[in-house]
């Protein structure tokens, strides 16, 4: 009897799924333990993180200004010249979604930066304990 791919997935998940629900609460605290150490030996980040975070999502928010910009243009200058009105209206749908999509990855780096900057400029604002 050969196992089909989706058959296998399905298995994979239903023994993660007996593992979760039937593991001791011995190896449930041990494993939150580990956690908690891995989170202590971490280096904590400092503001020379913080900075160039925010530079580097500053230059790609710039880069993909430019063409987020170029795209838009491109899609002005050339329409859709479909005889079909629903091919037509697919096409400008589509043109559309890949505008919106260029300049919601724009400003989201955009946002990322100033986040960023902003952590930089409290992080010498708030004592450390």
């Amino acid at each position: 009897m050969a196992l089909r791919h989706g058959s296998v997935n399905l298995l994979i998940v239903a023994l993660l799924f007996y593992k979760i629900l039937f593991f001791k609460m011995d190896d449930k605290n041990t494993l939150i333990n580990n956690k908690k150490n891995e989170f202590k030996n971490t280096p904590e980040k400092g503001p020379l993180s913080f900075i160039t975070g925010s530079f580097t999502s500053f230059i790609l928010f710039i880069s993909f200004y430019f063409i987020s910009n170029k795209i838009t243009i491109y899609f002005s200058l050339h329409k859709p010249s479909n005889t079909s009105e629903i091919v037509q209206s697919i096409s400008s749908s589509i043109n559309t979604l890949i505008i919106g999509l260029s300049f919601l990855l724009t400003f989201s780096f955009a946002f990322i930066g100033l986040g960023l900057f902003i952590v930089f400029i409290r992080s010498f604002l708030v004592k450390k304990n």
